[in-house]
């Protein structure tokens, strides 16, 4: 988890002890969960849907665009058309009760984000579907309700809070993705070990945006060295190594970083996906001027 923002669905199965089970955080075939072993819901999910696969609920597709929306509440669907349901009533119940769950939000397919507190604000037979909200983990649960104008601040500023994990570990999976998995310098094919640069940082609102033309996958090191102005790479796609480091001599690792001065970084398949020119020419301006 430290290296990382999401879950895995395997590790969603693997679950946890209480009371000597281990109970999965998840029902792998329905969204909405409450174990048996336990009084109220324990989680929900929202599944991301592999390309070409049937989308079977509409939160499936609406709740990336209701966050980034940042609308305070999210919808969640019922399980099927019937409000009375025993998965509908145990959100239900977690309405009434005020009770704190998990959400687990899809993010890629068999990846999640996992969010908690997640509080079920409304309840909306006619509208299958409940309305749930993000909260601070300090918030007491009463806050949560939808009548008071502080809990309405607290939810957007848990909102803003999620939206931008929800923006960082979708630009993560979607950049390495692009890239077939590997650090774009090196090769190195290691998820775990992987970082989605930003050629751009996020806080310049003309060209920051999380999206993949804005997006590098490179190794820690190779990410630590790109954000000093120690590798740059120009919007050509060819990679310049800072004089400092070409300079010195200190064992493999400064030759393998060295060997890539002069080099051309490998590009996604799909053209869009390809490093915004732009992008790479205000950064190669940063790298100049650290030079």
């Amino acid at each position: 988890m430290a290296t990382r923002p999401h879950l895995t669905s395997a590790e969603l199965n693997e679950g946890f002890l209480f009371n000597g089970s281990r109970i999965p955080w998840v029902n792998p075939q329905q969204g909405i969960f409450k174990p048996r072993q336990m009084e109220f819901l324990l989680s929900i999910r929202t599944v991301h849907p592999a390309k070409g696969r049937r989308v079977w609920y509409d939160d499936q597709r609406n709740v990336h665009e209701q966050i980034f929306a940042g609308s305070d509440v999210v919808d969640y669907a019922f399980m099927g058309d019937d409000p009375d349901a025993f998965q509908n009533r145990w959100l239900k119940q977690a309405w009434q009760a005020s009770t704190p769950i998990i959400y687990f939000l899809g993010i890629a397919p068999g990846l999640y984000l996992p969010i908690f507190p997640v509080h079920v604000v409304a309840w909306q037979p006619k509208r299958l579907r409940v309305q749930v909200a993000f909260s601070l983990e300090d918030q007491p649960a009463a806050q949560t309700r939808l009548t008071t104008m502080d809990s309405v601040f607290e939810r957007r500023y848990a909102l803003r809070e999620v939206k931008q994990r929800l923006h960082q570990a979708t630009f993560r999976e979607a950049v390495i993705e692009a890239y077939g998995g590997r650090c774009a310098l090196s090769g190195l094919p290691e998820p775990l070990l992987i970082d989605a640069a930003h050629i751009v940082s996020d806080k310049h609102e003309r060209l920051g945006q999380p999206v993949v033309p804005n997006g590098i996958p490179l190794s820690k090191i190779h990410h630590a060295a790109f954000d000093a102005h120690l590798i740059g790479i120009d919007p050509d796609y060819r990679i310049h190594v800072a004089d400092r480091l070409l300079q010195q001599k200190d064992g493999p690792m400064l030759e393998a970083l060295k060997q890539l001065h002069g080099r051309t970084i490998p590009l996604p398949e799909r053209g869009k996906d390809h490093p915004d020119r732009e992008r790479l020419d205000f950064r190669f301006a940063l790298f100049r001027l650290a030079a």
